[in-house]
């Protein structure tokens, strides 16, 4: 092999081709259409090079741009991007992404093989939690908005925004060491290749929330838009008792918020969910070089309400201690914006991206029932308990990156830098617990013992700088041959505080019975307030830290090279050092993390091309798991969606992956495959959830390191086209079925025996250990496991024309949401929690209309038509079930349109 070589560097790997295969390259940073670049031997077969076109891909991520050529190939179907790479990954373009149908990216990559969602847009892969799975944007990485997350819920970022999501499952040492699961790169859109203007809406009903009975507040004037207009303002003095401590008095409470973010009020007839969106995009040629603008901005205001069967136990034999009904109304306001500028000159790209994400969840809660020590006297048939909850919780990111992708001659160059952050709000958590009393028949709230009123203000405040650059050489051998290194460079900072305040009367006294009966916003007007001696005592350090500063900084440098050893054999060998130092300080003497770490995270892929349209791969590779600041902050926070108390253990160890997969590919046509893997991961250390009670309180989860895990399992993915013109008919002339179909199978085990380890139940600073077969049971699978995926696309679309109509199956078995509680009134480790997600089907329709020269995009959506609601919770050995938390899910209906002009 005489010749040149050309090399392109494509989703963070080198693929190496000989230069006259090629008579004309592509641009650099995308899935290049073959149609321009066919090999020689193949342009005298027009339905081979017709097979050949695919459509190009957006995709920026670290070292991922070497020249931007196409992908060497021996056979006549030229795959697509999830060849063209030595890993293991799937790539969503726009198109695959519009065909789910799905408005945040978290929807979309469900259906990818091996991905769940869980909770508000966590996605899991291969049954690992989302604390294995890192999220970049344009290859950098994002800080969470979350106080219980380390990544960014992907449910925040609507697809309009996003050119394509890349998930990569097995390790490239371009990547960061936290890789577990894998990393979801998602890239921007960037220069469009032609001028544009397009907006839309859309409205749709929820079966179970629209037009139904929700509980809501007032709250201000822009709550509509998931923006306070002041009346949540933080006092000065909430703030310095907060630092300080100290207690507020009756003369303060007459400055704070109180009907508008008190009063709980019904309202039988729900809004319908909308939306709408714009984006608008230009380019120019100047000289060589074309520079592009994109813009694209949205808003949506959404409801659910769940009327949910909670209950608890801490009875080895399932006997309840609490049942509780409760309806929670969520009203979810999201507005994103998107500014980028482009330009492009050879095969050389910048992009400069600006990104706003603002998420708003405004919930009003309502509870009755009873607790096990409380029971309501005969002939009275009432629960003991009525507790109301009002909150807001804010959300907000701001993202600017800049890109940079060049070549020159045999080196491929590559350099990002970002800056991000995000805040998370909560003022004004107020809480309250009226008990029934036989002696005037109603129930009241006198500030005292189970009778209550509290009151929280949360902040967060996280800031993260990122650098990465990388070069690849492509060496002039005669066989393909690269060399690439790089450097990364990561520095996150977080600032969270918490401050919880509970009313009570003057000397702790409670109040007197005429008073007790007052509802909400009167028990807390001025008047009873100053009349009653009403103060505010200081929670804050009851049961964790008021406050935490938290900061990751990592270092690391990669060297890696591929190259094909024989004619279809190719390699790809690196190794990534990576230091970090992770800390957590807490107040109130609650502990503190110092870790100062260091690996080397060695990653082999070998790649056997051994037939026209057939390859295998084997991979193994080394990758660690760093906890995550809300897993070892001492700071309590509730999680309003699963209504459960978390707090931190500072005293948790980093996790480390062994990895390993085989994997067989047949690409059959254009566009078409099927795929058969297998793979093995050994966990060092994996950091579990663990429920506990709190000195036999309230059931919270905590977390704590397991000795060690495995994990294994298959996967197999088909993607099948079905041309319908040989059925006869104009209409099935330009038409064609499509078969997308995934499923995933994963078995994962702990291993649990006497060994020591840090407890998730902490109370300084000084750690406390316990066995590990106290906490977990030995062959128990890990948190957020499912043992079997599968994902079903069937669908029929014009080729021609935007027509299609999908019908799509998601199926997750049941997996763990926490380790059995331990402690309560058996003093026993109780069965695990477990969540049903069960079977979900859905509907999507797309279909063009031409009207007055403009193109029409009308679209129709039917969600959950299954009905299948959500549970989770724990079965006892005697049969008795426990219903930690148990709702309908309404069907959805969504008719939407847009126009581009």
């Amino acid at each position: 092999m005489k010749s040149s070589v050309l090399v392109s560097v494509l989703l963070g790997t080198t693929t190496l081709v000989p230069a006259q295969a090629f008579a004309q390259s592509a641009p650099a940073g995308s899935v290049v259409s073959p149609q321009a670049g066919t090999p020689l031997e193949q342009r005298a077969d027009p339905q081979a090079a017709q097979e050949q076109q695919q459509e190009q891909v957006d995709v920026s991520t670290p070292g991922g741009n070497a020249g931007g050529e196409d992908i060497v190939v021996l056979g006549r179907n030229v795959p697509n991007a999830v060849r063209a790479t030595a890993e293991v990954v799937n790539v969503l373009s726009s198109a695959d992404i519009a065909r789910t149908g799905e408005g945040d990216i978290a929807g979309a990559l469900q259906r990818v093989t091996g991905l769940s969602v869980v909770g508000n847009g966590f996605v899991y892969v291969r049954g690992l939690g989302d604390r294995y799975s890192s999220s970049l944007l344009n290859g950098s990485p994002l800080p969470s908005p979350e106080p219980l997350r380390r990544v960014v819920p992907l449910d925040i970022f609507p697809t309009n925004v996003i050119a394509s999501a890349l998930v990569q499952k097995s390790y490239s040492v371009n990547y960061p060491g936290e890789f577990g699961g894998g990393v979801i790169n998602l890239t921007t859109k960037a220069v469009p290749e032609k001028s544009f203007f397009q907006i839309g809406g859309s409205l749709g009903a929820d079966t179970v929330t629209t037009s139904e009975l929700g509980y809501v507040y007032d709250g201000g004037k822009n709550d509509w838009a998931g923006f306070d207009s002041g009346e949540r303002k933080v006092p000065g003095f909430i703030k310095q008792a907060g630092k300080a401590g100290t207690s507020p008095s009756s003369a303060d409470l007459t400055t704070m918020s109180n009907a508008k973010t008190t009063l709980l009020q019904r309202n039988n007839q729900l809004p319908a969910n909308w939306s709408g969106e714009a984006s608008f995009g230009t380019s120019t040629d100047i000289g060589s070089t074309r520079l592009g603008v994109i813009a694209a901005g949205g808003i949506s205001n959404t409801w659910r309400t769940r009327d949910n069967r909670q209950q608890q136990t801490d009875d080895i034999d399932g006997g309840l201690t609490n049942d509780f009904r409760t309806v929670l109304t969520d009203n979810r306001a999201v507005v994103n914006g998107l500014l980028g500028f482009g330009a492009e000159f050879g095969e050389n790209k910048i992009r400069w991206t600006n990104l706003y994400i603002h998420d708003t969840v405004k919930q009003g809660r309502l509870s009755e029932g009873n607790t096990a020590n409380i029971g309501i006297p005969s002939p009275y048939d009432v629960p003991a308990f009525i507790t109301q909850n009002t909150s807001w919780f804010e959300r907000q990111l701001i993202d600017t990156q800049l890109t940079g992708e060049f070549k020159f001659g045999n080196f491929a160059f590559d350099t990002r830098g970002s800056y991000a952050k995000t805040e998370r709000n909560s003022p004004y958590e107020r809480q309250f617990t009226y008990e029934y009393s036989p002696t005037v028949k109603d129930y009241v709230n006198s500030l005292a013992g189970l009778q209550s009123a509290s009151v929280a203000f949360s902040e967060l405040s996280e800031q993260l700088w990122s650098g990465q650059a990388s070069l690849t050489w492509n060496v002039p051998f005669d066989r393909p041959f690269a060399l690439s290194a790089g450097y990364a460079y990561n520095d996150t900072t977080r600032d969270s505080s918490r401050y919880t305040f509970q009313y009570a009367g003057a000397n702790n006294a409670g109040l007197s019975l005429a008073v007790s009966q007052l509802r909400p916003d009167y028990l807390l007007s001025d008047y009873t307030v100053q009349t009653n001696g009403i103060y505010l005592r200081n929670t804050s350090s009851d049961q964790g830290a008021a406050t935490y500063d938290a900061a990751l900084k990592v270092h690391g440098v990669y060297g890696q090279l591929e190259g094909e050893i024989l004619d279809g054999l190719r390699a790809t060998v690196g190794v990534r050092y990576e230091t970090a130092k992770e800390s957590v300080t807490a107040s109130a003497n609650r502990g503190s993390t110092r870790l100062n770490n260091d690996y080397f995270l060695p990653a082999v892929t070998v790649t056997y091309n051994f037939a026209d349209d057939m390859q295998a791969r084997v991979h193994f590779s080394k990758t660690l798991a760093r906890p995550q600041f809300r897993e070892l902050a001492p700071q309590l926070y509730q999680d309003f969606d699963s209504d459960r108390l978390f707090i931190g253990n500072a005293f948790l160890q980093d996790s480390q992956l062994y990895n390993a997969e085989a994997r067989y590919e047949w690409y059959f046509a254009r566009d078409q495959k099927f795929s058969l893997a297998g793979f093995y991961k050994r966990i060092e250390n994996p950091i579990e959830a663990v429920a506990f009670f709190p000195g036999g309180d309230r059931l919270q989860t905590g977390f704590a390191n397991a000795p060690e895990a495995k994990l294994y399992g298959g996967e197999t993915e088909f993607q099948k086209y079905v041309n319908l013109d040989g059925l006869g008919g104009d209409w099935l002339a330009t038409r064609r079925l499509v078969l997308i179909a995934n499923y995933t199978y994963t078995h994962s085990a702990i291993k649990a025996d006497d060994t020591l380890i840090a407890s998730p139940i902490q109370s300084g600073a000084q750690v406390q250990t316990l066995p590990a077969n106290v906490l977990f049971q030995d062959g128990a699978p890990l948190v957020g496991q499912s043992d079997h995926l599968v994902n079903l696309q069937l669908g029929i679309e014009d080729k021609s024309s935007l027509s299609q109509l999908t019908l799509l199956f998601n199926y997750a078995s049941n997996r763990v949401t926490n380790r059995g509680p331990v402690g309560g009134g058996s003093g026993l480790r109780l069965p695990d929690l477990i969540e049903k997600p069960g079977i979900r089907f859905d509907v999507v329709a797309r279909q063009g209309i031409e009207f007055d020269g403009k193109q029409i995009e009308v679209k129709f959506e039917g969600r959950n038509l299954t009905g299948t609601g959500y549970r989770e919770y724990q079965s006892f050995d005697n049969g008795a079930q426990v219903d930690i938390n148990r709702y309908k899910l309404g069907r959805v209906f969504t008719l939407g349109a847009s126009v581009q002009f």
